[in-house]
């Protein structure tokens, strides 16, 4: 791929020819590891009689390797001048007359020797070689990336060179360009009538099995959101526990707590395990490579899982899906929320860095589903054991002076390509795959992640929001509408669900940790005018640099429930105050009857009555109507003015915590 050569394919073909008498014979030849076949014997029979030479050889856009040749090539009228020696096709006599002067050394470039002789008109004439210029026969990828798209047929799928017009019957992808993606669909690998044709064969049934040994590799190279959430997925994995060898990395201090959390819960129900904390000072590429050697190492080490730690992987069945397509590399699709960014590359560049399939939007949007051979992998796969003892048994795969990690280790397996490019010859070659087959997971972003509080997810609304509202909104909001879950206790006052137990507990404990609270006097410097009438001892959320993810929440998930149950009212969400209040006997028990200096208020109970404290509720005076037996995690919505003048109840004992909201249009 990176030098001349090739002269073995001459002398091995010498061979082979010697041997064959047949004057009338046709010859082709081309090479395996890079090859596709889109059509059968007969079309390319028809078009190579049709060419009206007895040699024809594959074109190219580009010369190689030999550029001082260019200007003794022949013009043609109309496409490619240049031959490509990876595929050609002739009578017997005439391709054993081509290579009889062949003497070269196996290291000599084939590619070199069949250019001198078509550049030698004698040659070219008395052999009678011809270049097969408009990609009839063959279609040689290398310069032509954008000339080649799919083509659906019915039940089949062809490459077409749109810059000719034509349907090769051949589609070789040589030099660095290596489109991985045609030979998922050619000949009719995936078609629109019946997906995947090949995507169930030869799986492997973990029913009737041990199941096999894994070794899973866990990789936190940076500050991350909802890592405990990632462990507590990692646990979840249906999958014996007593198969699993664990190899956890952790390059990042802030995370130590939470590694050491999950080792001392539930480390003893894995086979093994090897943790390497960051004070060992090893860089990635080292622990990759040696979470590989590992189970090199250890014969009975039949898989190794790498799992990257902003990875979300929802589907707990996971294991067991890349295990049983009995694949030798493997990776669940995991995409961003909200874009298309994904876990896989579709192609290459020519300079071997991403590049953009024409399927890969259709790929990561499901709307094509299957398992796809792809030049690039990342965050999460599936390894076999067998293979990193055999094709990939360098120690240093993920090693590089130029490249990431991830992108070194995919080169090498790239390398290693060599033989075929669709699931049907996965016998003897390496080949990267990914499956969209189910719904896996997805990755978080790392961007703008703080560690300087005390819970750092709760700031993720806008970086990471299904993450959050999974986190931290309760489990039953989304069924506030459709199952009726919201009630009304008092007149005008609505009740729902919205906090989870944990959104809770860690404003509770954020604003403790902060512990700059008021002291519960008239005189108050954080207010406009500086005087409150009814002070509580609170915290404001702007005290904690809180308020835009407030207002995010209150917009995203209080706006909808506000304009439902308040018909003709619309609101921005804009609000005056918005402050976690903290009510103990000893300090401020209740609070005595006002109305809110608001259009409407949202109450949210932090924590349990009976459980946390005994007492407190709220009591609307109009309507002689008390809430006194709140939910955690629950909000009361009621009209701020006018109407409902209302009081806090005293909390007997214990301490009550709410987060309360002045909203206004």
């Amino acid at each position: 791929m990176s030098a001349p050569g090739g002269g073995q394919k001459v002398r091995l073909l010498k061979a082979a020819l010697d041997q064959m008498k047949d004057e009338d014979q046709i010859i082709l030849f081309i090479d395996s590891y890079d090859v596709i076949f889109a059509s059968d014997p007969r079309e390319l029979l028809k078009k190579f009689k049709q060419a009206k030479h007895k040699v024809v050889f594959s074109s190219e856009s580009l010369i190689w390797p030999d550029r001082h040749l260019e200007d003794k090539h022949p013009h043609v009228r109309e496409g490619n001048r240049f031959l490509g020696s990876g595929g050609f096709m002739g009578f017997l006599p005439n391709i054993k007359e081509m290579i009889s002067n062949w003497t070269g050394a196996d290291s000599d470039s084939d590619q070199l020797f069949f250019t001198r002789i078509y550049t030698d008109p004698a040659k070219r004439k008395s052999i009678n070689i011809t270049l097969d210029s408009k990609c009839r026969l063959f279609q040689n990828l290398h310069g032509a990336l954008d000339e080649v798209v799919l083509k659906f047929e019915d039940g089949r799928v062809r490459a077409r060179n749109v810059l000719y017009d034509t349907l090769p019957v051949i589609v070789h992808g040589n030099g660095p360009t290596k489109i991985n993606y045609l030979g998922n669909y050619i000949p009719n690998i995936w078609t629109f009538e019946g997906g995947c044709s090949v995507c169930d064969e030869n799986l492997r049934p973990l029913e009737a099995l041990q199941h096999p040994l894994v070794m899973v590799g866990v990789f936190i190279q940076q500050p991350t959101p909802f890592v405990t959430v990632f462990f507590e997925r990692l646990l979840q994995l249906q999958y014996p526990k007593n198969r699993l060898k664990l190899f956890i990395y952790n390059q990042e201090a802030h995370h130590k707590h939470h590694v050491d959390a999950f080792l001392r819960d539930h480390g003893n129900l894995y086979e093994n395990i090897k943790n390497i904390e960051p004070e060992e000072e090893m860089d990635a590429p080292s622990a990759r490579n040696l979470l590989f050697e590992l189970c090199r190492r250890d014969e009975g080490c039949d898989y190794v899982f790498s799992l990257d730690v902003e990875v979300v992987l929802k589907n707990d069945k996971t294991l067991k899906i890349l295990i049983e397509q009995n694949l030798p590399m493997i990776a669940p699709m995991i995409t961003r929320s909200g874009r298309l960014w994904s876990n896989f590359w579709g192609a290459l560049s020519a300079d071997g860095y991403y590049a953009r399939s024409e399927d890969y939007v259709d790929i990561v949007q499901e709307r094509r589903v299957g398992v796809w051979n792809v030049p690039y992998v990342s965050s999460v796969f599936l390894v076999g054991g067998s293979l990193l003892r055999s094709d990939l048994s360098d120690p240093e795969l993920f090693s590089s002076d130029v490249l990431d990690p991830d992108m070194a280790f995919c080169h090498h397996v790239r390398r290693k390509v060599c033989d075929g490019a669709t699931r049907q010859s996965l016998g003897s070659g390496v080949f990267m795959f990914v499956t969209n087959m189910h719904t896996f997971g997805r990755i978080l972003s790392t961007e703008n992640y703080q560690t300087t509080r005390l819970h750092n997810d709760l700031w993720q609304i806008f970086e990471n929001p299904v993450d959050w509202q999974e986190r931290y909104i309760h489990q039953n909001y989304t069924l506030i509408m459709k199952d009726k879950l919201i009630e009304m206790p008092c007149p005008d006052v609505y009740w729902f669900p919205l906090f989870t137990n944990v959104a809770c507990d860690h404003l509770v404990e954020e604003m403790e940790h902060h512990g700059k609270w008021s002291g519960g006097g008239n005189v108050d410097k954080r207010i406009q005018g500086g005087y409150e009438n009814v002070p509580t001892i609170d915290i404001h959320m702007n005290q904690i640099s809180f308020d835009k993810e407030w207002r995010k929440l209150l917009m995203e998930y209080v706006a909808p429930i506000t304009e439902k149950m308040y018909p003709g009212y619309y609101t921005q969400a804009l609000f005056d105050l918005a402050f976690v209040v903290r009510y103990k006997p000893d300090e401020q028990p209740s609070l005595r009857p006002h109305h809110d200096a608001s259009t409407f208020t949202i109450n949210i109970a932090l924590n349990q009555v009976g459980l946390d404290y005994q007492g407190g509720g709220c009591r609307f005076l109009r309507y002689n109507c008390s809430v006194t037996a709140p939910r955690k995690g629950w909000a009361l919505m009621h009209p701020g003015r006018l109407t409902h003048y209302h009081e806090g109840l005293p909390t007997t004992a214990g301490v009550r915590y709410i987060a309360v909201s002045f909203v206004d249009p």
